[in-house]
């Protein structure tokens, strides 16, 4: 799939697209105050490119220990689960990985939402 979507560089776009929505969106801006976010951007490049089976691991912390303390709602999980959907279609990633791609973090939601 990862070269399908057209490997690291639609990745590398497709996570541009995703935090310019993310901190445009109101409720999930607050969520990233303080935070590197060049760090947070590699960070997602890797799981996204890991999740889309690239030829990165994803070296980050668990998802659970990452968000930890964060007071992630499941209304916020569903605000960047939506965020990242529409960040892969507007940079032309085929409907059936982006619902494989978001199915993979939609597995991630208790480890993430509450912590």
């Amino acid at each position: 799939m990862y070269q399908e979507i057209g490997g690291s560089e639609a990745v590398e776009a497709v996570v541009a697209n995703f935090y310019e929505r993310v901190l445009d969106d109101p409720l999930l801006e607050p969520y990233f105050e303080g935070y590197d976010m060049e760090a947070l951007f590699a960070h997602q490049v890797q799981f996204v490119s890991a999740v889309a089976g690239g030829p990165v691991d994803y070296s980050g912390d668990d998802m659970q220990s990452a968000h930890e303390g964060m007071g992630i709602t499941g209304t916020a999980f569903s605000h960047v689960a939506g965020h990242l959907a529409d960040a892969m279609r507007a940079n032309g990633v085929a409907e059936p990985h982006v619902e494989s791609i978001i199915d993979e973090v939609a597995a991630l939601e208790d480890d993430i939402v509450g912590q």
